[in-house]
């Protein structure tokens, strides 16, 4: 039988160990046997138990005091992840091989990881060789992403991942129980954006035409090929969690076996769950 694993991504602050503690949360109420491995070496607590901890094969604060090597803070993460890639005989050893397993994998927040490094690849080619299937979870801040600028900037960063891994991707706004009410409604229009809109929302700041035409082409490749889109994640909302954990177990085909629906946005005749949660946080 196949196992299952989301690769949880996206750049340091924005909520990477909080979403891993809130599914397992989640999960446990659902009765569901759910699995969490750190991989970040410059991790300093998290509120779960993990069945893996890369700390307990390298550290970052040990590669920094190293005189031989002389790394700062990401140079010494780099590091650690090359060295882990080279030992993953260790991760392996901790992960079993038991049938059925759903693991969250903590990642770091060093973008370059997901960009122009190949050791997230490496991780990926690996956990296929051990049968699992992989889906990455590309998280970004909501509060981060109220301005059209800082948007296409994290839908670039989304997109880099999701080409750079070639597997399945679940993008989410988190945080958006952060928000307030002005803030949500603003933030409605890029959970399945209009890149065309967001680019005219935005031309009275372009002052370059040259970065004008730069624009529009980014956002004219991301809106003509629906590449990138956004789920919300309001950890203080059931339905919410509920809705990406659908999306997820969806793109992995998780319980294929059973009887299995299609996220809950997708039923006919039912309104749209963008719609549900906005509308519920209007008419509080």
């Amino acid at each position: 039988m196949p196992r299952f694993a989301q690769l949880v991504m996206g750049p340091a602050g924005s909520g990477k160990s909080t979403y891993c503690s809130t599914m397992v949360q989640h999960c446990e109420a659902l009765n569901r046997s759910v699995q969490v491995v750190n991989l970040d070496p410059a991790a300093e607590h998290f509120d779960y138990h993990v069945m893996a901890d890369i700390r307990e094969l390298i550290e970052v604060d040990d590669v920094m005091e190293d005189d031989s090597l002389r790394f700062g803070p990401n140079g010494g993460l780099v590091f650690c992840m090359e060295y882990f890639t080279s030992n993953f005989d260790w991760l392996e050893e901790c992960l079993g091989h038991v049938e059925d397993d759903y693991i969250l994998f903590d990642c770091p927040g060093q973008i370059e990881l997901y960009t122009h490094l190949p050791v997230m690849k490496q991780l990926v080619e690996q956990l296929q060789q051990w049968e699992f299937r992989v889906c990455g979870v590309f998280l970004v801040d909501s509060q981060f992403m109220v301005e059209s600028f800082k948007f296409i900037s994290g839908a670039m960063a989304a997109l880099s991942a999701m080409i750079s891994l070639e597997i399945p991707q679940v993008n989410v706004m988190t945080k958006m129980d952060l928000l307030s009410k002005k803030a949500k409604a603003e933030i409605e229009k890029y959970l399945d954006p209009d890149m065309y809109s967001t680019l005219e929302d935005s031309t009275g700041l372009l002052k370059s035409k040259q970065f004008k035409k730069l624009t529009k082409a980014i956002c004219g490749l991301i809106d003509d090929y629906s590449m990138v889109r956004f789920l919300p994640l309001d950890r203080s909302d059931e339905e919410s969690i509920t809705i990406v954990l659908q999306h997820i177990d969806f793109a992995i085909q998780y319980g294929e076996d059973l009887e299995f629906k299609e996220p809950k946005e997708n039923e006919e005749n039912k309104p749209s769950a963008f719609d549900e949660f906005f509308q519920e946080r209007v008419d509080e």
